[in-house]
C-alpha cells in the first residue's frame, strides 16, 4: 500500500495473529470434556442456595427464641440480687415481731401498740411488693424434707410423725419465678416411720401451695 509504514503493517498482522490464538484457545476449551464438567449446574447452585438459605432462616429463628428467653429470665430474675438483700429487711422486722409476746402487747401503752402495728403494716407491705415483682414466701410447715427447696438446721426426735417431715420452720423460704431465691431453714423428724417417697413435681406443687397460702 502506497504510503503505508512498515511497522503498521507489523502490528496489524500481530493483532490477527493473537486473536487467532485466543479464539482457537476457547474453541479447544469448548470442545474440552474436562472443561465442560468444570461449568457450574444451575440446578446444584439453586439447590445449594436454598440450602444455605433454609438454614440461615433456622439459626435466625433460633437467635429470637433465645434472646426472648434471655429477656424474658432478665425481666423475671434480674432483681434477684437486690430481692436478697430486701429480704434481710423482712427477717428482721419478723424478728421484731416476734419478740413481742402476747402479754407484753395486751399491756403495752397505746402509742408502744400503734409502733407494733406500724411494723406489722410495713412488714405486710415490703411482703406485697416482693411479690408483685415475682418473689413468693412459702412456709412448708408438714411437708417432707426436699433438699432442692429447703435446709436442714437440725433434727427433732418425734416417732409421731414419718422421719424426714419438716417439723419446725426457722425461717420461711423465698421464690422468685421458678427458681429459690432462698430456700426454707427447718428442723427435720427422726425415728419415726420411714415417710413415703414425695416426686419433685408433688414437692415443687407443695410447695407453690405454701406460697400461695
Amino acid at each position: 500500500m502506497p504510503g503505508s509504514k512498515p511497522w503498521a503493517k507489523d502490528m496489524t498482522e500481530k493483532t490477527a495473529r493473537a486473536e487467532d490464538a485466543a479464539a482457537s484457545t476457547e474453541a479447544s476449551a469448548t470442545n474440552d470434556p474436562a472443561a465442560q464438567r468444570e461449568q457450574p449446574n444451575p440446578e446444584a447452585q439453586a439447590a445449594e442456595f436454598k440450602d444455605r438459605l433454609l438454614r440461615t432462616l433456622a439459626e435466625m429463628e433460633n437467635l429470637r427464641k433465645r434472646t426472648e428467653r434471655e429477656v424474658a429470665d432478665a425481666r423475671i430474675y434480674g432483681v434477684a440480687s437486690f430481692a436478697r438483700d430486701l429480704l434481710v429487711v423482712a427477717d428482721n422486722m419478723r424478728r421484731a415481731l416476734e419478740a413481742v409476746s402476747p402479754e407484753l402487747r395486751a399491756s403495752a401503752e397505746d402509742g408502744v401498740k400503734a409502733l407494733i402495728e406500724g411494723v406489722e403494716l410495713t412488714e405486710r407491705e415490703l411482703l406485697k411488693a416482693l411479690e408483685k415483682n415475682g418473689l413468693r414466701q412459702y412456709s412448708p410447715q408438714g411437708e417432707k424434707f426436699d433438699p432442692n427447696v429447703h435446709q436442714a438446721m437440725f433434727e427433732v426426735p418425734d416417732a409421731s410423725v414419718p422421719a424426714g417431715s419438716i417439723v419446725q420452720v426457722v425461717q420461711p423460704g423465698y421464690m422468685i419465678g421458678e427458681r429459690v431465691l432462698r430456700p426454707a431453714m427447718v428442723g427435720v423428724s427422726k425415728g419415726g416411720p420411714k415417710a413415703a417417697p414425695v416426686s419433685s413435681v408433688s414437692a415443687n406443687n407443695n410447695t407453690r401451695k405454701a406460697a400461695r397460702d
